[in-house]
């Protein structure tokens, strides 16, 4: 299975359009999303094309296709028009051998890790910096943010199968990846 993994839209329409594109392009069976998808947040300037209602009605249209975990910008009133579960801090998918916790990265976090194993997988957002690596055992992804980047960053999103994770711009072109 191929998931698309994409954070930090914060209610730009590009970021929810680049969603779109990524999950067509690379025939992705299923969406993570890490949160931060409607508001911009009062640290973030408001991003160029900042249209939540249109993020609104591209999210719902692939309702039957995401999981989504609540990023610090999600609010009840978020759940009330988005049409999938966004409000919890977390949640854990299985991808062959390997356990994946998918979060935003504000309650749980690089330095503050759930319990995990050896090898498993730590998919989080929020900083808004992509990241592919591996330390103390944990496998450490980040996609970045899909409009709000951070960091000299382009805006980006993740792909994430049984061979590894790969952040992408969006052109498509590969900025960094880790192979399991």
């Amino acid at each position: 299975m191929k998931y698309l993994v994409i954070s930090d839209i914060h209610g730009a329409f590009h970021g929810a359009k680049l969603m779109l594109d990524a999950y067509s392009h690379h025939h992705c069976s299923w969406i993570l999303c890490l949160g931060d998808i409607l508001y911009h947040g009062p640290r973030n300037d408001v991003p160029a094309d900042y249209a939540p209602k249109k993020v609104i009605e591209i999210m719902n249209g692939v309702k039957d296709h995401i999981t989504a975990v609540r990023g610090n910008c999600e609010a009840e009133v978020d759940q009330m028009v988005l049409e999938f579960p966004c409000m919890s801090d977390s949640n854990t998918i299985f991808l062959h051998q390997k356990r994946v916790f998918m979060t935003h990265g504000h309650v749980y976090s690089p330095d503050h890790l759930p319990a995990l194993n050896n090898g498993d997988v730590f998919l989080s957002g929020h900083t808004h910096i992509p990241t592919a690596e591996t330390e103390d055992g944990m496998i450490l992804c980040n996609p970045g943010s899909a409009s709000l980047p951070k960091g000299g960053y382009p805006c980006s999103y993740g792909i994430l199968d049984e061979r590894g994770f790969a952040v992408y711009d969006a052109s498509h072109q590969i900025i960094m990846e880790i192979r399991f």
